[in-house]
């Protein structure tokens, strides 16, 4: 019997939580990582939950139900990289979940990663991650790779909690 393995499907604008929801009610096991934000309306400021990566779901199935996740509305394809389904690892679920799980500011971007210096994390609520830094304007942000989407986290974590190993 095939494993199960994690997928990353690609949904349309703004329909990644009725997606999950729905995939949820057919019997799937879905993650769909949610951020918090404060928007500022013209009246007023307001908390909102919004997807940490924009049009993305996980979805924890075998290869030969792929077909069977897409019949839900709004759900678009599997991403794909290099001709094969783009799967992510149990690791990196974890280390999303932790990030999410502090509370601390979080950007997603999706840019290609040029190699940077490579740091771990010595104090703060993400004490004892890896990952490399990069520099955006004027503050330092630490960036945590999530390889089988090509996607990266950006986090704003102070200088002197960053320590260079390499």
């Amino acid at each position: 019997m095939e494993e199960l393995k994690w997928f990353v499907m690609y949904t349309t604008s703004r329909s990644e939580k009725k997606v999950a929801d729905r995939l949820k009610e057919r019997g799937m096991e879905v993650y769909l990582p949610m951020i918090e934000e404060l928007r500022q309306w013209s009246d007023r400021k307001k908390k909102v939950q919004r997807a940490m990566f924009n049009g993305y779901v996980f979805v924890k199935t075998r290869h030969n139900q792929l077909w069977e996740c897409l019949q839900v509305p709004g759900a678009v394809k599997f991403v794909h990289f290099s001709g094969q389904h783009a799967t992510i690892r149990e690791e990196d679920l974890d280390i999303i979940k932790r990030v999410i799980a502090t509370g601390v500011g979080v950007e997603s971007d999706g840019s290609t990663i040029e190699p940077g210096e490579k740091v771990l994390v010595i104090g703060g609520p993400l004490q004892h991650m890896t990952g490399e830094v990069i520099e955006k304007g004027n503050k330092d942000y630490f960036l945590i790779r999530i390889p089988g989407i090509y996607q990266n986290l950006l986090i704003n974590v102070p200088r002197k909690f960053l320590e260079v190993t390499g």
